[in-house]
């Protein structure tokens, strides 16, 4: 495999690391230890796939380019456009062209949110009555003084994309019928706090926030027959994955707890499902289409 990096921010210093022993370049206009400052100048027959981590009004521009080029792509959520028609057309040409697309969604790989889709595809906690997840940190200032991430609807496509891939990922389904609760804006242009949901069973409540200054990640499942929960996530650790059963009529529950304080798995574990991709020709185009019409739809409610 032979890779380029496309942005070397945050993000695609991350990619970098993982990735580096395939890695054959890297582009940014703006950093002068890139091979490339254009993406259009990298040649064509030195790499296979590329990795964008690139700022978001860019990305459709870029996989058009490279997938008409025949080369695989990985690309930083969210893969958004108000324009619908945009991710269809990706589609049609990853198909056409048999070449692999995967928009990152790391949190799949984490070890809690793998143990909650263990125990719901279980079905132990029997029918599902309510779910509550909060994901937040404290970047409300570094957006707000970004060039271009204090836009848009802000927190919400940043941080409520990797919630819908979540409630995907959990319950294999495309879930409808959402409903903004609350959006504001506390310190920055763009909303820093937005709530949503679903209101009928199983209900839904969603919090995504730049204004969490202690980053925090949970998820409270409640069932019939009890309630799976996480709190925080590996890159914050300590993780903890708490089950409880239910004890009737009113008893106090039976309670399983595992905790884990570790370096951040994610990024390995998403580059190796990447390369497994590759080898199969798959992609979750599909799953982005679906998080791009319930954004969408929620912005319009904004």
């Amino acid at each position: 495999m032979k890779v380029i990096i496309v942005g070397l921010g945050v993000q695609g210093e991350k990619r970098l690391k993982i990735a580096k022993k395939d890695v054959v370049a890297t582009v940014d206009p703006y950093k002068e230890n890139s091979n490339y400052k254009n993406i259009y100048d990298v040649p064509l027959d030195i790499y296979d796939s590329a990795i964008l981590c690139i700022q978001d009004d860019l990305k459709i521009e870029f996989i058009d380019y490279l997938l008409n080029n025949n080369k695989n792509v990985m690309v930083e959520k969210p893969l958004f456009s108000k324009k619908e028609i945009d991710l269809k057309r990706i589609k049609k040409l990853v198909n056409k062209k048999k070449v692999s697309f995967y928009t990152a969604y790391n949190h799949r790989f984490e070890p809690h949110f793998i143990k909650m889709k263990e125990v719901l595809d279980s079905q132990e906690l029997g029918s599902i009555y309510s779910v509550r997840l909060f994901y937040g940190n404290g970047t409300a200032r570094l957006v707000r003084d970004s060039k271009w991430r204090d836009t848009g609807a802000g927190v919400l496509p940043d941080l409520g994309s990797h919630i819908l891939d979540t409630l995907e990922f959990w319950f294999e389904k495309k879930l409808s019928n959402f409903q903004v609760f609350s959006a504001t804006k506390n310190e920055n242009k763009a909303f820093d706090n937005v709530i949503f949901g679903i209101k009928k069973k199983p209900s839904i409540i969603i919090e995504t926030s730049l204004l969490s200054w202690r980053n925090h990640f949970f998820a409270d499942i409640y069932g019939e027959n009890g309630s799976a929960h996480i709190s925080s996530l590996c890159k914050w650790g300590p993780t903890k994955f708490t089950l409880r059963k239910r004890v009737l009529p009113s008893g106090k529950p039976t309670e399983v707890s595992n905790e884990i304080i570790s370096f951040d798995p994610t990024w390995d574990a998403e580059y190796k499902y990447f390369k497994k991709l590759i080898l199969e020709k798959r992609t979750n185009i599909d799953n982005d289409i679906w998080i791009n019409v319930t954004l969408n739809g929620l912005i319009k409610k904004l």
